[in-house]
């Protein structure tokens, strides 16, 4: 060890997203990038999951009845998503909104994350998840989609496939997702550092390079 290397700064980032946001896709990729432009700050990143659709059936909905229900049609969203892939382009996202034909219920892919964060293998679990949703138009909310998905990451996809069907950590999804709205959070990407300073959207890493740096002054 190089004793005349500084202490890396440690700190904790709590991340409030749901994985069917496109803007939380692009927010958390903005994130991690500014960290690894940052390796003397050695981030602790805590997933917590907020439910965009708490109400959404266990198998899905329909990407075209969501789209009424929610936007009024597939022109308004049509507009909206155009506008969403521009941004994403520039973080090399290539949005495929088109492939996507069920909405899901992200509960069980908030709680393989969760089962992902016990084994440190929360952070590629979820850009896997994100990608597959939307570049692929995978179904996040089947059971072997998500089994396949934490294979590839690097757990092991049968224990996984267990522990989706044992519901364990579901009531902790609910409760994480309760404080959020207690919190005072009511839009994701939501990024709290250091328990104190919270910042909403999907925002440049300059502006989230800020806040981290207020953050580890006063901590």
């Amino acid at each position: 060890m190089n004793q005349l290397s500084p202490p890396r700064a440690r700190i904790a980032i709590e991340i409030v997203f749901d994985l069917v946001c496109p803007w939380c896709f692009l927010g958390t990729r903005r994130l991690l990038r500014m960290l690894r432009a940052r390796p003397e700050v050695l981030a602790e990143l805590q997933w917590r999951p907020f439910l965009l659709n708490p109400d959404i059936a266990p198998e899905g909905v329909s990407r075209q009845d969501y789209l009424v229900r929610k936007f009024g049609g597939e022109d308004r969203a049509r507009r909206l998503h155009a506008a969403i892939a521009e941004v994403g382009r520039a973080e090399g996202i290539h949005f495929r909104f088109d492939r996507i034909r069920r909405i899901p219920c992200s509960l069980d892919a908030h709680r393989l994350v969760r089962f992902a964060q016990q084994h440190g293998l929360a952070e590629p679990l979820v850009d896997l998840l994100f990608e597959a949703y939307f570049l692929e138009g995978a179904d996040i909310g089947s059971i072997d989609v998500l089994s396949e998905l934490a294979g590839a990451a690097g757990l092991d996809p049968r224990g996984a496939r267990m522990f989706l069907l044992s519901r364990a950590e579901a009531e902790a999804v609910h409760a994480d997702n309760l404080r959020a709205h207690r919190l005072g959070i009511n839009g994701v990407p939501c990024f709290v550092i250091d328990g104190r300073h919270a910042i909403a959207g999907a925002q440049e890493p300059e502006v989230l390079e800020r806040l981290l740096d207020v953050a580890i002054l006063s901590a």
